[in-house]
């Protein structure tokens, strides 16, 4: 049963995103760090990716697999930024249907697939430091190419029945949307059928992918230690765990805004529902912009790489 204040939105055309809701006097304002950390982004990562085509030196897993984190966050960025930022700048709240599912998936697929690359990354500095003489052997470039692919499909067959799901819900309490961009459950707290299958499989996925992801780096992490540790001096180990230092700060990066937003989600119920906004598109945000910093500043490869451009430049 509807009453008079509702409308029937069980095929919505377009739905409408408000942004920051209660700061959008502040809009514009908002906007200059979020823009900021969009051009550094992708100057950042497109950094990343031509040094490493053009070195031949880095043509190793690590860096491939490097490569692959940053056209992942380069998906993620444009994924939403742009339309968030017509919101602020242009007051652009429209947003077709079907482009709002589009970004669902593309949102949640490489969010998963980002994960799966860390656990990768996490496979090759345990490789590289546990069995060094089998390294190469191990992870060819076909090996790599099937470990990047098999992530990609992952995170994709696993948001799709989000998607699915999300269009045969029919809308008809409203078609206005809290939000910056178009985040799951932002999107089906709008249905009004009954939509616990996917508040259901989404949790499931979301401790399936993160929880055995996080596992997975863990146990990998600690046979790292235990092998770092059994080295004899102090030296070599300090040496040997700096090739894992950029790895776990990338980590610390992704996972840690994760876990805040999500607890603030869960948790946060008191807290202003602006703040919530502008946590969960931080924690969107800050890995795509810190990930090519943080591995230009702590791989020495990189910023040599890094300095004899802007060196050749400058000369």
């Amino acid at each position: 049963m509807s009453d008079s204040n509702t409308t029937d939105f069980a095929n919505p055309s377009t739905f409408i995103l408000l942004g920051v809701p209660g700061l959008e006097a502040a809009h514009i304002w908002i906007s200059i760090p979020f823009s900021t950390m969009f051009v550094t982004a992708i100057m950042g990562n497109f950094t990343i990716l031509f040094i490493v085509k053009t070195e031949p030196s880095l043509h190793e897993p690590m860096y491939y697999f490097l490569c692959m984190l940053a056209v992942t966050d380069l998906v993620l960025s444009m994924s939403i930024l742009p339309k968030t930022l017509t919101i602020f700048w242009f007051n652009s709240r429209e947003i077709n249907f079907s482009a709002c599912l589009t970004q669902m998936y593309f949102l949640h697929c490489f969010l998963h697939t980002e994960s799966g690359i860390f656990v990768a990354m996490a496979l090759d500095r345990y490789v590289a430091i546990c069995h060094p003489l089998r390294h190469s052997t191990i992870l060819t470039n076909p090996m790599v190419a099937k470990i990047g692919l098999g992530m990609v499909l992952r995170g994709g067959m696993l948001v799709l029945p989000h998607v699915l799901l999300a269009r045969q819900w029919p809308y008809c309490r409203t078609n206005i949307i809290p939000h910056s961009y178009c985040e799951h459950m932002s999107v089906v707290k709008l249905a009004c059928g009954d939509t616990r299958v996917s508040n259901y499989y989404s949790l499931s996925a979301v401790i399936c992918v993160f929880g055995l992801d996080l596992i997975f780096i863990a146990v990998s992490y600690t046979q790292i230690l235990r092998a770092i540790f059994s080295l004899p001096t102090k030296d070599a180990q300090l040496k040997t765990f700096g090739t894992c230092g950029s790895h776990l700060c990338a980590i610390l990066a992704f996972y840690i805004p994760c876990l805040f937003s999500a607890l603030t989600y869960r948790f946060g119920k008191n807290m202003a529902l602006h703040f919530h906004i502008l946590i969960a598109s931080v924690y969107l945000l800050m890995p795509p912009m810190l990930n090519p910093i943080i591995y230009g500043v702590r791989t020495k490869q990189i910023r040599n790489r890094l300095l004899q451009l802007f060196t050749h430049k400058g000369s």
